[in-house]
């Protein structure tokens, strides 16, 4: 009888996984929240004054209040539009997309700033 060879053991393959160059994620988190309240915040003053909510609210009111002046820079780059009590408001909408891109630059500049020197992000 032939003697059998011992058994090879070898280490099981481990999949290789791309890493992305590393970047400040909490930051970047906190500055898209920041973006998010602050555009859901306008975004309902646009349908409040669209829908005529009555002002006697305090939510309305509060609401209002909060947005001011964040739509306040914007204001006159666009003519409101009224019918009735029925307000609608361009320089909200405005608001919102300089917000939002507002909110992008800076992520990209956290990226650009946090990520380890030498490194290079990957291609999406």
């Amino acid at each position: 009888m032939d003697p059998q060879p011992p058994p090879v053991y070898s280490e099981p393959a481990v999949p290789v996984v791309p890493v992305r160059a590393g970047y400040n994620f909490r930051a970047v988190a906190v500055v898209w929240f920041l973006a998010g309240v602050i555009d859901v915040l306008i975004g309902l003053r646009f349908l409040l004054k669209l829908l005529a909510a009555s002002t006697q609210s305090a939510f309305v009111d509060f609401i209002y209040g909060i947005t001011a002046p964040l739509v306040g820079a914007f204001r006159g780059i666009f003519g409101d539009s009224s019918q009735g009590s029925y307000v609608f408001e361009p320089s909200s909408l405005v608001a919102i997309v300089v917000y939002a891109l507002i909110a992008w630059g800076i992520v990209a500049l956290i990226r650009i700033v946090t990520a380890p020197r030498g490194s290079r992000p990957l291609a999406r």
